[in-house]
């Protein structure tokens, strides 16, 4: 299959999420992304939590074998639904707001600046959300945190369906890494790791749970692939020389100075 054009909500080629997939595209805004810019704005690699390229660039850019456009909706900070879990800052955009308020009216009623004549076929909508919904809320109790992701993936799910309906027939969706190893976590101790550890393996296990629900739904209509980003970082946390892209790593437990400045 050649994918043309992907949407990222946390979608890619049309992409949506968080800080791990923002370049800070602006849906309103020109340019919008083209052959010669297949990001769009702001100029590449856009405004990213990496402080260069991150994987939406990358993939984009140089690691496929075709043409790639990517409308990354993605916005730092981002959960699910900003109604049941808080994002730091209350302009943060949602997933819900990013396939509802930006998605549906920019490329489904084609409001957006140069909107591209997107097709079922040759789109891939990608979503890596998560991390900040399990991060502002790992710490309640079992049952509380059950009955929060419960309605997390009721919003979740329809904003999919609604992906869906609008024609997308291609979808990735990204686990959440696992967060519970970063300086942040660990700095807390050993309780507050344990926490959230288990509060990714519930969350995950609800993603697949999601993506095989898509794929009975709909099954031959519809491709859905996941990809297992928490095995992939627990790879290079355990191994850096893991894969070439990450050899040079020489600290997986503490925060980079250089990276601060």
């Amino acid at each position: 299959m050649k994918i043309s054009a992907s949407i990222l909500t946390a979608l890619l080629s049309t992409g949506a999420g968080d800080s791990y997939t923002s370049t800070s595209f602006n849906y309103t805004l020109t340019p919008a992304p083209s052959p010669s810019n297949p990001l769009g704005n702001p100029p590449y690699p856009g405004w990213t939590s990496s402080n260069g390229p991150n994987w939406v660039g990358f993939l984009t850019t140089k690691y496929n074998a075709s043409l790639l456009q990517t409308y990354n909706l993605a916005y730092g900070g981002a959960t699910v639904d900003s109604d049941l879990v808080q994002p730091y800052l209350p302009t943060v955009l949602s997933l819900k707001q990013q396939v509802y308020d930006e998605f549906v009216p920019g490329y489904v009623n084609m409001t957006a600046p140069s909107a591209p004549d997107w097709s079922s076929a040759d789109t891939l909508f990608a979503v890596w959300i998560g991390i900040n919904d399990v991060g502002n809320s790992y710490w309640k109790g079992a049952d509380e945190l059950a009955a929060l992701y419960d309605q997390i993936f009721a919003v979740y799910k329809a904003a999919v369906d609604t992906l869906y309906e609008a024609g997308g027939r291609n979808f990735v969706f990204v686990n959440v890494p696992p967060v519970d190893r970063s300086p942040l976590i660990l700095g807390q101790g050993a309780d507050a790791q344990a926490l959230e550890k288990a509060a990714l393996a519930d969350f995950n296990g609800r993603i697949e749970k999601l993506a095989d629900g898509l794929k009975t739904s709909h099954e031959g209509d519809a491709n859905v692939w996941t990809f297992d980003s928490s095995a992939v970082f627990t790879a290079v946390l355990d191994d850096p020389t893991t894969y070439p892209q990450t050899s040079g790593y020489k600290n997986v437990t503490a925060y980079c100075d250089a990276y601060q400045k």
